[in-house]
Parts: C-alpha cells; structure tokens; sequence
C-alpha cells in the first residue's frame, strides 16, 4: 500500500469519481473537493501528499486554490484544464505547479504523472551528505529552508523557478539544453512543452538578476540552451 493521502479539486462528479477509483485500487488515500473553499478546508485538515487540481473550477476558483495551496507548502500539484488553454498551462507553472494535463485524459496517464511528481518530490528532499546551500555573493540559496536571498533581501520563487536555479546554480558553467532542463524538472518519459522552461527562466531572470536584459548569473547560449556563471567569471 502506498500510504499517500491525495487530494482531489474536480467540480466534474464524473472525471472525479474515476481518478478516485484509479488511484485508490493504487492504495492511496484519497479525498475530495468541489470548489475552492472545500479545497482549502480538506488541505489544512488532511496536508495531502500530493494535490490533483482543476485549474477551470468555476469563477476562477482553481487559480485560487493554486495560489494558496502553494503559500501552504512545497506539496505537489498536478493540474487539469482543457487542451485549448495554453494561456491556462502558462499561468498554472507560473503559480507553482508541477505538472499538467489536458482534458481529456486517460487515468492510467494521470497516474504515471502522480507516481512521477511523488518521487520527484521524494528525490528533492535534502541529503543528508549533498550541499544544503550556496553562496555567489550577493545571490544566497538555501535548499532546505528554500529560501532566496538577492542582496540580503528575500526573494519569492515558484516551486519550479527554485527547483531551476538550484540545479543551475549547483552545476556552474554546464550548458543544458531546454530538452534537458525540462527533463529535470520534470519527468524524462513525461516531459512537456520546452517553451515552460523559456517562461520560466524569465521569470527567474525577473527575480534575480538586476538587469534582466543583461543577466549576470543566468546566460542563453544560443542555440543550445542555458548555463549559470558564478558572478567572479562576469565582465562588465
């Protein structure tokens, strides 16, 4: 048996009541919501190992829950949405979520994307013998608190933008390619759209960098994809 509580946020009784039985003969717990409200109640109540959220729910009440859910914790969330909401999927990665599915899906893929999101989080986890932070001097990243400092002051990130700049900023100088970051950070056999990794290094460029335009700890290479130069290699 699995052991992991799963909370489901699906207005939708029927695409609910199927996930419900897919991931229960799995042997997870499973609880559901049907609006924000109860999403957020069942949260606080149940702290989920892991969220499956409609980002459609009425009156943008699954932005709401994104929102928050992420303010409460690290926890992973998959989100659901129709195919033709590209906007949608943008906005989703951009409020923290971990991976996506357009409507409609099958269960057995949902559940490779459960079981891929619980062990990335799994693997995410401090190791006791690996680096718990790093220091390039006015840039401070702390792995276990998941904190950002720039310039002594706190900078937010998504759970993906701090899973990209860690990784980055933990192998300095190394080039990867959109495809290899994508695969990272999410899944190698379910990796999406490459494009998710350009909005996200902009948005990370917004947060970190003094002048966006011009990055100093985050270069594009051209052509390949993206590399971290520590600020003592930066030349005006």
């Amino acid at each position: 048996m699995s052991g992991h509580k799963i909370l489901i946020v699906n207005d939708d009784l029927k695409i609910t009541k199927s996930i419900e039985l897919v991931l229960t003969r799995e042997g997870y717990d499973v609880f559901l919501a049907r609006d924000a409200e109860e999403a957020l109640s069942r949260f606080y109540q149940e702290r989920p190992d892991l969220v499956v959220l409609d980002l459609m729910l009425p009156g943008k009440g699954g932005y709401r829950a994104c929102r928050e859910i992420r303010r409460m914790g690290e926890v992973p969330l998959v989100l659901l949405a129709r195919q033709d909401e590209e906007v949608d999927k943008v906005a989703g990665f951009r409020l923290g979520a971990d991976d996506y599915l357009t409507k409609p899906f099958s269960t057995t893929e949902l559940l490779l994307r459960v079981r891929a999101a619980l062990q990335r989080a799994k693997q995410t986890r401090p190791a006791e013998d690996g680096p718990t932070s790093v220091n390039y001097g006015e840039l401070k990243v702390d792995r276990r608190t998941r904190e950002v400092l720039v310039g002594g002051r706190p900078v937010h990130l998504t759970a993906k933008e701090f899973d990209l700049l860690w990784f980055l900023a933990t192998h300095p100088y190394q080039v990867f390619s959109r495809e290899q970051l994508t695969s990272r950070l999410w899944h190698s056999e379910l990796s999406g759209d490459t494009n998710t990794i350009t909005v996200l290094v902009r948005r990370l460029r917004e947060k970190v960098e003094a002048n966006p335009a011009r990055p100093r700890y985050i270069r594009t290479i051209w052509g390949i994809g993206y590399k971290f130069v520590p600020p003592a290699s930066y030349s005006a």
